[in-house]
């Protein structure tokens, strides 16, 4: 039986995991000693998320001082100045806005002259911070979180990844609707890499992304659907609108709320 935990919410799924995130970081009560390490995606589903963050900050209620973030993924070859890298994403979104020190903030290196290397050193470096404490992601409609595509084993690690052509297609919205114009490669955290965080929690929005949602609350593991690593997770949430959590039966026991 999958351990995930679903929550299935009428409310702004991004001021919900928002707020989440702010009790989780002020009740862990970070210090430069004992940083509170996070992962954050980027695409359209975590804006509202990162909006309520920045909001939060600017009220005091929320500090990112002694907080460290890992990325997911990075575009290899794209410019970090390029308006559709993640750098810039992140940047613009969240970055630019609130107190993290440049220095707690990381991204993969999609322009490093050794990407295998610079793979490696991406989990050494997750691990030297003593993992993360909260791993948050979207998902995408073939199941994949971050760029670990169908077929991606689940005990892989950060390494560079061949973009099929329906991400490249549904990513293509922020190249001028031209596929083509999509990197073909990625850095992706791994999957076994994503394991290894204290909790996770997926944000889902649409009904483009109930067949992902439905495989991996009521279907078997199964890596040609990434999502459905998490069924072995102790601690792992998809929070998700109407839409999303449409084709799952009535008889999911799995319905919960945050802790």
């Amino acid at each position: 039986m999958s351990k995930i935990k679903l929550i299935v919410t009428e409310q702004n799924i991004g001021l919900l995991v928002a707020t989440y995130i702010k009790h989780k970081i002020n009740d862990f009560k970070p210090s430069a000693k004992k940083p509170f390490v996070i992962g954050f995606p980027t695409g359209s589903t975590p804006l509202d998320m990162y909006k309520y963050l920045t909001e939060f900050y600017k009220k005091g209620e929320l500090s990112f001082k002694h907080v460290i973030s890992f990325n997911l993924d990075e575009y290899v070859g794209l410019d970090v100045k390029n308006p559709q890298s993640y750098h810039s994403y992140m940047h613009k979104n969240l970055f630019d806005h609130i107190d993290i020190p440049a220095e707690n903030i990381n991204i993969p290196d999609g322009n490093a002259k050794d990407l295998q290397a610079a793979c490696r050193e991406y989990d050494a470096k997750i691990k030297r911070c003593g993992g993360m404490d909260l791993f948050l992601g979207g998902v995408g409609r073939n199941g994949h979180i971050a760029f670990n595509e169908p077929g991606s084993p689940f005990d892989s690690p950060t390494r560079v990844v061949t973009l099929n052509e329906n991400t490249r297609v549904a990513n293509a919205r922020f190249f001028n609707d031209d596929p083509s114009a999509v990197p073909a490669h990625a850095i992706s955290m791994g999957l076994g890499t994503i394991m290894s965080a204290r909790e996770i929690i997926i944000l889902v929005s649409g009904a483009k992304k109930a067949d992902a949602v439905r495989r991996a609350v009521e279907g078997p593991r199964d890596t040609n659907c990434s999502l459905t690593v998490l069924q072995e997770h102790p601690s792992a949430y998809i929070v998700a609108d109407r839409e999303a959590a449409s084709l799952l039966s009535t008889s999911s026991d799995c319905f919960c709320s945050f802790r």
